[in-house]
């Protein structure tokens, strides 16, 4: 059923950098919800793993010194959507990974192995390209840190080196503060189901919460990678909060998006329901931040 040469556990994150250099040809196994199911299918026959599991410090939320949130990569879809930290500053967050397959999925996959899939669908990648996540990975020459935006290279495609692992996700304080935002999934079903598209938005408000100091987008499947959407963006900053910006913020993502015809939904559609997506997300961020439309 489950053809695997060998399996290393790891024990910290040094171990699992060494055993990265050692077996240049094995893949990294985390909570395993898409590694189990790709080699029980046959896709990954004869493969070698490294079990990053066990490494605790790969683990939960935390604020550092310079306000930055830091989200281990082993830390599952589950906590992060109780997080205490998550639930005051960026619940956002909290709410995209809750939309992702049921409970059990939940309670095992974590944010790293989302990411670091590189498919546009993942639930999580939209909104943490949407408040400008940063990716750390750690290798032979220690950490490196890279926006989010360059880790993504194709569709499936994501810049680890062959010695490396991920090892948090970061969101600096300048990127969360006075920001609200909202996620949009659609989908065929309400549960078990990978995204058609999704959609998040957010934004800061002038101190009399009646202007668009700043508003971010992002989409999933909306493009081979998720993507921002710089124009609608531009649009939106010193504009009033009205419904009238939001109708004008959802007509200008249209010359950003780029999404695909597929058998889930042709291009057209998912142009059309990206429109509708950015609107009602802007809206939405716009009453969570105060504002009175």
């Amino acid at each position: 059923m489950y053809d695997i040469k060998a399996l290393y556990e790891a024990s910290d994150v040094a171990d699992a950098v060494r055993l990265r250099i050692e077996h240049p040809a094995a893949h990294i196994i985390a909570g395993g919800s898409d590694v189990l199911v790709q080699i029980r299918e046959g896709k990954r026959a004869g493969v070698e793993l490294i079990s990053i599991y066990g490494i605790d410090e790969m683990r939960g939320v935390s604020i550092d010194g310079n306000g930055a949130i830091r989200i281990g990569s082993l830390t599952s879809f589950s906590h992060i959507t109780k997080d205490p930290i998550i639930q005051k500053h960026i619940n956002v967050l909290g709410e995209a990974v809750d939309t992702i397959g049921g409970p059990q999925i939940r309670n095992i996959g974590t944010i790293g192995g989302n990411t670091c899939n590189g498919v546009t669908s993942a639930d999580s990648a939209s909104t943490l390209w949407a408040w400008d996540a940063i990716v750390e990975l750690t290798g032979k020459n220690g950490p490196r840190q890279i926006p989010i935006s360059e880790f993504y290279i194709s569709a499936g495609k994501v810049d680890i080196k062959e010695d490396e692992i991920q090892t948090a996700i970061i969101i600096p304080k300048a990127s969360y503060e006075g920001h609200f935002g909202h996620y949009t999934k659609y989908a065929m079903r309400n549960a078990m189901d990978i995204a058609t598209t999704g959609c998040s938005v957010n934004v800061k408000l002038s101190a009399d919460k009646k202007t668009i100091e700043d508003a971010r987008i992002a989409y999933g499947v909306a493009g081979p990678i998720p993507m921002r959407c710089a124009n609608a963006e531009a649009f939106a900053k010193g504009k009033p909060a009205t419904m009238e910006t939001c109708k004008a913020f959802g007509e200008k993502i249209l010359e950003d998006i780029n999404p695909r015809d597929s058998w889930r939904a042709s291009k057209a559609f998912r142009c059309h329901i990206g429109q509708v997506m950015a609107e009602r997300g802007l809206e939405k961020s716009i009453r969570l931040a105060g504002g009175n439309i």
